[in-house]
């Protein structure tokens, strides 16, 4: 999906997984990238460090390291570089730390996300794209998970903070006419992933011949969607811009009747099980699991099954890279980065 011109892109959380591997494909591209990340501290800042490195690479990445809250800092830059598309992908990741740190969410997620629709606001950029999650779903809707469905009963302040950035977004998307994009996301995993999530975790002691925790007994499904597929689908979804006015393309369209603003699952609506997920990682490592089974924990979800139908409505594109091939990428990555 080459462009023949050079577009003029922001993206804030340039150093987190997707936000990194989002601006790659783009300045591969040949479009420029201003990058803004607070590299806070929730996970290993050399690792952070070390994705803005690789894309220190190319010419048309300009990285500021500024929390959501300092814009005002950098606002004379960012009005300079003059971003058609701003992709909002920065926020606190984590359904459990959420539970034992909730203001890092209420400040990050929410009130981060105001300060960057503000900016918005000055702006007026073609189009907003923010980064929303799977969570949101986790109070009892049915599955596939469709947008349409009923997000009002979140389990997790995580879910909670992403569910009222959704509204926020689409209350400055109707008083002030910003074309907005929500973005759900599923359970992103691939190569520069996070440390925290658990195919990092469970690689991690493997290696190290740890026993891996698992939730529920095994008893879970995920969604689980290669990077790739995630960084195509949004890219995808940067062209097709929520018109002004109300027309739903499909009974599945979320086109909001009352602003330029939708809402869209990315992910593959495949789940699979946990526990062929770490068949598959021992299957990639040569090695076998020390296995310690616990119970749920709280806050989290029994599936995902992402509804595909209206992001291949708006694209044609459906995630589908099988798990065997993307568990084997990250652990090639994971063994070079590391040195292991």
């Amino acid at each position: 999906m080459e462009n023949s011109a050079a577009m003029r892109y922001l993206i804030t959380g340039t150093a987190g997984f997707i936000g990194s591997h989002l601006a790659a494909r783009l300045l591969q591209q040949g479009h420029n990238v201003l990058g803004i990340d607070g590299m806070t501290a929730y996970y290993d800042v050399g690792l952070k460090e070390a994705r803005h490195t690789w894309l220190a690479k190319f010419e048309g990445f300009r990285p500021y390291r500024v929390l959501l809250s300092e814009l005002g800092s950098i606002a004379t830059e960012i009005e300079a570089f003059g971003p058609e598309v701003v992709l909002h992908l920065a926020a606190q990741p984590s359904v459990r730390y959420s539970i034992e740190n909730p203001r890092a969410y209420i400040d990050g997620n929410i009130a981060g996300s105001l300060d960057l629709l503000e900016m918005c606001r000055r702006l007026r950029p073609r189009h907003l794209l923010i980064a929303s999650t799977s969570a949101v779903y986790a109070g009892g809707a049915d599955v596939p998970l469709a947008e349409t469905a009923a997000t009002d009963w979140p389990l997790s302040i995580y879910a909670a903070s992403k569910k009222s950035m959704e509204i926020l977004a689409h209350s400055y998307s109707h008083l002030w006419d910003i074309p907005t994009t929500v973005l759900r996301f599923f359970t992103a995993y691939g190569p520069w992933g996070r440390p925290d999530m658990a195919l990092s975790r469970f690689v991690e002691n493997i290696l190290a011949d740890r026993p891996i925790d698992i939730y529920n007994h095994g008893k879970l499904q995920r969604d689980f969607t290669y990077i790739d597929d995630i960084v195509e689908g949004t890219l995808r979804l940067c062209e097709q811009v929520p018109p002004r006015q109300y027309r739903q393309i499909s009974p599945a369209d979320t086109k909001s009747r009352t602003a330029p603003y939708r809402i869209v699952n990315v992910g593959g609506g495949q789940p699979t099980e946990l526990l062929e997920f770490i068949d598959e990682i021992e299957r990639a490592l040569g090695m076998k699991a020390r296995r310690n089974y616990l119970e749920l924990q709280p806050g989290d979800v029994l599936r995902t099954d992402a509804s595909t139908e209206l992001l291949e409505t708006l694209t044609g594109f459906r995630p589908a890279t099988p798990i065997a091939i993307g568990i084997g990428r990250f652990v090639k990555w994971y063994r070079e980065y590391h040195q292991v």
